[in-house]
């Protein structure tokens, strides 16, 4: 018993140092960021009728978003893409985001984008069950990006629009580089890659990300 019991508390003393160490270290958890929209108002009422309200399918990670049970389609030149999930709450612009192979796909050249950065981006046709809606701009591939709450910020120090790497481990290990940080005290710590991006380096949701070097916009 003796024995068993000082391996239980030297198993339990070798976890507590690694959990120590990774909370000295710039550590983040990956989430990968399938296709999905983002609607203003007016356009939900054109594609689920006048006045309709998201149903929330399951919340996300960030406080206050969620995955909505509804989908559309998205219509390109060359391709379509059905069952497109919507996030909610609704927003002041409506924003498709997809990866490099979607655009490929529909044949629309999104370019890489920050989020909600969309003057100059192409669009698309959105089908909803009871309308179109025929977008002039809007359609962008995220530009991969941290949510950074300020506490985590100020330890190692990060600011606002920084552009940092990020090691991720593993068979595929690679480094991004010029990840964006996005520092509010609404976010939860989470790093954002697409499907293309997490497929690439082999890495799945809650992998752990090693933020390595800080440059200056």
């Amino acid at each position: 018993m003796t024995n068993n019991r000082q391996i239980q508390e030297k198993i339990v003393k070798e976890v507590v140092k690694r959990v120590l160490a990774l909370e000295e270290q710039p550590y983040v958890p990956i989430g990968v960021s399938n296709r999905h929209i983002h609607l203003k108002q007016d356009d939900l009422d054109v594609l689920f009728g006048k006045g309709y309200q998201l149903t929330k399918w399951k919340d996300l990670k960030q406080p206050g978003q969620f995955a909505a049970k509804e989908t559309v389609s998205i219509i390109g030149k060359k391709g379509e893409l059905e069952r497109v999930r919507i996030l909610g709450p609704v927003r002041n612009i409506t924003q498709v985001e997809v990866s490099m192979t979607d655009s490929f796909k529909i044949g629309v050249p999104a370019p890489v984008k920050e989020s909600g950065k969309i003057e100059g981006t192409p669009g698309v046709r959105l089908k909803g069950p009871c309308g179109e809606v025929e977008m002039t701009e809007g359609v962008i591939v995220a530009l991969r990006h941290i949510h950074v709450p300020p506490q985590f910020a100020e330890k190692f120090q990060l600011k606002d629009k920084d552009l940092v790497d990020v090691e991720l481990g593993g068979e595929r290990k690679t480094i991004f580089k010029n990840v964006l940080i996005r520092i509010s005290d609404k976010y939860v710590l989470e790093m954002h890659l697409d499907t293309d991006e997490a497929n690439a380096a082999g890495v799945k949701n809650g992998d752990l990300g090693l933020i390595q070097k800080r440059l200056r916009c």
